[in-house]
Order: C-alpha cells, then sequence, then structure tokens
C-alpha cells in the first residue's frame, strides 16, 4: 500500500495528478467536483501545482479534513493555507466551504468527495481524530451518522480546539490520498497495518475507499 517517492517534490506532483484526475473525472461526469483538502506541511507544494490545473475551478467545491479554531490570519489555519496555496491562479475559482460554518446540509451534497486529502500525525491521528480526545470513539464510527465533531482544547499540537470531520464523512469518498513523510511516520503505518488501534489504521483497514499512502523519506 506504500507509495515511496524519492523526494517531497515527487511525492508531491504525484498527487496533485492523482487529485487532478479524480477532479477532472468528477466534473466530466457530474459537472461538478469535490475536494476535501487537508493542513499540515505536505500538502503545501501539492496545492502548488494543483492551482494551475486546466480544470473547470468554478464547479470545484473545496472543503477541509479539520480546522484549528483559529484567527484566520493564524499560521496555525488550515484555510490560510489553502488561500495561500491553493486558491491563486486557476484555483482561485473554486468555492470554498469552511468548516466553521457547521453547515452539514451542505456538506452532503459534496458527498461522495472526489478526492480526499489527509495528512497523519506521529501518534497516528488523520484530520483531527486524535488519540486521547473525549470525541474520538464517537468520531471514529464508520457508520455514523454525524459529518463533524469538535475536539477541545488540549489535545493535538498544538494543543488547541478543533473542528474535524468524522470518519464517516471521510468514507464518503471515491478516493484517499495519505501523505506521510519521514521514517518515524512510517513506522506508524508499519505498526498500524500490524494491528495497533490507531486512528489512521481505520482508513487503512476498511475496504470502502480505494487508499494511496504517499511517502517519502525526506521531511
Amino acid at each position: 500500500m506504500l507509495e515511496t517517492y524519492a523526494s517531497s517534490s515527487a511525492l508531491a506532483q504525484a498527487c496533485a495528478d492523482a487529485v487532478e484526475r479524480q477532479l477532472a473525472e468528477g466534473l466530466a461526469a457530474r459537472g461538478r467536483a469535490s475536494l476535501v483538502a487537508t493542513g499540515g506541511r505536505s500538502p503545501g507544494p501539492v496545492y502548488d501545482r494543483l492551482c494551475n490545473a486546466p480544470l473547470d475551478w468554478a464547479h470545484v467545491a473545496v472543503t477541509l479534513s479539520d480546522e484549528r479554531q483559529v484567527d484566520a490570519d493564524s499560521p496555525d489555519s488550515n484555510a490560510r493555507l489553502l488561500r495561500e496555496r491553493l486558491f491563486r491562479g486557476a484555483g482561485a475559482e473554486a468555492r470554498f466551504l469552511p468548516l466553521t460554518d457547521y453547515a452539514e446540509p451542505a456538506l452532503r451534497k459534496l458527498m461522495p468527495f472526489d478526492a480526499v486529502m489527509l495528512g497523519m500525525g506521529e501518534d497516528g491521528h488523520i484530520a483531527s481524530l486524535i488519540p486521547g480526545s473525549p470525541v474520538l470513539a464517537q468520531a471514529m464510527d464508520p457508520d455514523g451518522q454525524a459529518l463533524i465533531a469538535e475536539s477541545p482544547l488540549g489535545f493535538g499540537s498544538p494543543p488547541v480546539a478543533r473542528i474535524t470531520l468524522t470518519l464517516a464523512a471521510l468514507l464518503k469518498s471515491r478516493a484517499i490520498f495519505l501523505l506521510i513523510a519521514g521514517e518515524a511516520k512510517r513506522q506508524v503505518i508499519a505498526r498500524a497495518e500490524a494491528g495497533e488501534v490507531l486512528p489512521v489504521r481505520a482508513i487503512l483497514s476498511q475496504g470502502r475507499v480505494p487508499v494511496r499512502v504517499l511517502w517519502t523519506p525526506n521531511l
């Protein structure tokens, strides 16, 4: 399941190409497409490439896998990352649906998402489905009805309050792309595949949605 890339640049190009294909297929089949984007270091170079893709961006809706409850201009804001790296050039025409609007009906209209991008922490968390969080058990129900969960202060890095898509929401998609870098995270994937109960295992072990794990040894 693990795809190895020699550099972060090669990983970014592979992911951008794959997400572009997913969005193009959605646009061709339905006249619209949807993307769940993510924060962190790995996706920035993907967005730098994807924003120039020759897509009908005016009919592409973008939301986030999770968001930190911080000021919109904070360096910890995932929405800020999208504004600076994805919503440029052609990508500026995309429609953004912030999670902080609590718009479950609007989210449901985007499902199944054409592509979901995820990162992973060294604790095995995906989105803001963080080990130890009091909302984790409910948010990890693959058949749950809720699309959004709120994680309180004190969990994750930085330990700020967060809002996240649930596992059930993430699985309402046509393709999932998990981006990781460095040996430590490769070992987390190996532990999850061996059976350790980590949030990321729920993505790796399910059979509903195709998953690609893109890894580079270079941080």
